[in-house]
């Protein structure tokens, strides 16, 4: 009996938490805010504790899911229009680089060292403070950065080439499976893929891992061994 009531408490908390996580959307697993922490630690309490706690039912549990859920949305929902508590109930950006110049007491305020600082500007791709004319420090604890002009990318427009036309590559094949609602998106077919496949040299679909078509005219292609 013990061992059922922990599995139906399981269920009812996983499905609980699944559903609050639809309701409040993506945005509560994609950026970290302070009150997104505080929600995370409260709710793997609140579930950790109703599960293994005799005491504690299984209506319990969904009803502190509930409330919590509803309090949640009250609060994006008075964020989003009194704009006047955003800034006391998230935080503000923080700008810690102002025209290629690091904002030391920015630094201190936010507690980061430059160790931590140059590890959040190599994860945007950047090895050197020298390359950075503007960098802010988000509510979510990530780094955005504004390159200086001279270490920026050069794009087709720089070069003053012509545009090309942008296209999002799609799995053909995955685990040996040939990916039908992608092909149907492509207007092609098995046969075409299976060509595809013997131009470069595989004997079927199956001895296949993983393709991809960029959407123009090259197949990309992962075996399940070696040739």
């Amino acid at each position: 009996m013990e061992f059922g009531s922990i599995l139906i408490k399981l269920l009812a908390g996983f499905i609980g938490l699944w559903i609050m996580t639809r309701l409040l959307g993506k945005k509560e697993i994609s950026a970290l805010t302070p009150f997104d922490f505080i929600s995370a630690v409260v709710l793997g309490d609140l579930v950790g504790n109703t599960i293994y706690e005799k005491e504690h039912s299984i209506f319990r549990l969904l009803f502190s899911l509930a409330v919590w859920t509803i309090l949640s949305i009250l609060f994006e929902k008075v964020t989003q229009y009194i704009p006047k508590l955003r800034k006391p109930f998230e935080g503000e950006p923080e700008i810690l680089i102002h025209n290629g110049e690091i904002d030391l007491a920015k630094l201190r305020k936010n507690s980061l060292d430059f160790d931590q600082l140059r590890m959040m500007l190599r994860a945007k791709g950047t090895f050197s403070v020298k390359e950075v004319a503007y960098a802010i420090y988000e509510t979510n604890g990530s780094l955005s950065i504004l390159k200086k002009p001279q270490f920026e990318n050069v794009t087709r427009k720089d070069m003053e080439l012509p545009e090309q036309e942008v296209h999002l590559p799609l799995s053909i094949v995955e685990s040996g499976k040939t990916q039908t609602d992608n092909l149907l998106l492509l207007k092609k077919d098995e046969s075409w893929v299976l060509q595809q496949i013997q131009k470069q040299g595989y004997p079927d679909i199956k001895s296949i891992a993983y393709a991809e078509f960029d959407g123009k005219d090259e197949v990309t292609i992962i075996p399940s061994s070696t040739k």
